[in-house]
């Protein structure tokens, strides 16, 4: 499992929230909020895909974010 944390001031919840949609078929996601934080766990197959997985993930929604005009205020 790998555990990513998103700051508020970062990401967009909303953005976050699509990500996890889109990559559900690949990995299995918990999310919650801790804090400043969203966090995200990251479960699947191996250590390996666990890793391409999260980053792939971390791109993506900062990618949403950025589309969105930034992070939910």
């Amino acid at each position: 499992m790998i555990e990513l944390r998103f700051h508020r001031d970062l990401y967009a919840g909303t953005a976050i929230d699509s990500a996890l949609g889109r990559f559900a078929g690949v990995a299995r996601f918990v999310r919650r909020e801790d804090g400043a934080d969203f966090v995200v766990e990251v479960h699947a197959q191996s250590p390996g895909r666990e890793r391409t997985v999260a980053g792939e993930l971390a791109n993506f929604a900062l990618g949403l974010t950025v589309e969105a005009g930034g992070p939910d205020r």
